[in-house]
């Protein structure tokens, strides 16, 4: 077998022995962006070189591969760069103000190294530090909300358990933070991190978002909920451009890009449900369906007149005032 197929094989079998609940094939597809001749012929091979492998149907009807053992653990190893990876994610983290999170994951790195062999653990801390070295690997300083760590664990315990969460939360409008209950049903994290919730009082309304920040105290309460069956919080995050939420926004989005902005414009996802059109006139069109937009305007100010917004006309109000011409240059 050739060594690049051997990696595959190997890269493979660590995918398949870290999904509990087995690979399918198109998932194998997808991961390796190949066909599915060739997927089949790499599970053939699997199962062949790995006898702790086994293939069953699931009730829905798909099979999937999965890997008991742990005669694999013998074969992996630790890549310099796969660390260096690992640390600017903590970093990141870090710099967005979600330390708990960077704590668990720093968790996470002290397990993985302590399976790291000691004979190969001294040449993965050399090639590491002079990884980070050449790719100017630093925490840079910025604008970032605090969240207190003590909320966060709470959050996470009532999202685990599906408990009613009591927080003290200051909204916009309000003068001194208010005591609320509420079902949360996850997290959205960005420049800012929400809580997405429903509260106690209102379990067939509305979700809703509330800034993490803005939580003075929560507390997890004793009081179970039952998660909606119909909830889908990816779906839940689509609708929105950036994190905020609001249905009395949600429509359609039309932003045009002058032709000397619009290569730079086509190089960007603004939404995952967008569509782009390339224009005779050398201009680019953007459309797609979301709420949010003062999050919009803060990003279309960086485009300066390089951008009109044709829709919504609330939207195209908000910035008319700000589309300046004397920017150096573009995003």
């Amino acid at each position: 077998m050739a060594f690049a197929k051997a990696d595959q094989l190997l890269d493979l079998a660590t995918m398949v022995r870290a999904h509990r609940a087995g690979v399918t094939l198109t998932q194998v597809e997808e991961r390796f962006g190949c066909s599915k001749r060739t997927a089949q012929r790499m599970l053939r091979s699997l199962e062949l070189r790995f006898p702790d492998v086994d293939a069953a149907h699931g009730e829905d009807g798909l099979k999937r591969w999965r890997m008991r053992g742990a005669g694999l653990r013998d074969f992996l190893a630790l890549e310099a760069d796969e660390l260096a990876a690992l640390d600017l994610a903590l970093v990141q983290l870090q710099r967005d103000g979600q330390s708990r999170e960077a704590r668990l994951l720093g968790g996470l790195k002290e397990k993985i190294l302590a399976l790291v062999p000691d004979a190969r653990a001294g040449r993965v801390d050399t090639d590491h530090d002079a990884l980070l070295e050449a790719q100017g690997f630093v925490a840079r300083p910025g604008p970032r909300p605090r969240v207190d760590e003590d909320v966060a664990e709470g959050v996470a315990q009532a999202i685990k358990a599906c408990l009613v969460l009591e927080i003290d939360y200051k909204a916009r409008t309000d003068p001194a933070p208010r005591r609320r209950a509420v079902m949360p049903f996850g997290l959205l994290a960005g420049a800012r991190r929400y809580l997405v919730a429903r509260p106690e009082d209102d379990p067939r309304g509305p979700v809703r978002t509330y800034r993490l920040d803005s939580v003075a105290a929560a507390r997890v309460t004793a009081r179970g909920f039952e998660r909606p069956a119909d909830f889908d919080l990816q779906a839940f995050s689509r609708r929105a451009f950036g994190l905020f939420q609001n249905d009395r926004e949600f429509g359609e989005v039309v932003w045009r890009f002058a032709p000397r902005a619009a290569e730079q414009a086509a190089g960007y996802l603004f939404h995952p449900g967008q569509s782009v059109t390339h224009e005779a006139d050398g201009s680019l069109t953007v459309r797609f369906e979301a709420a949010g937009h003062l999050e919009m305007a803060w990003h279309l100010y960086a485009w300066g007149d390089a951008v009109e917004v044709l829709k919504p006309a609330r939207l195209r109000k908000l910035v008319d005032g700000h589309r300046r011409s004397d920017f150096d240059s573009l995003p």
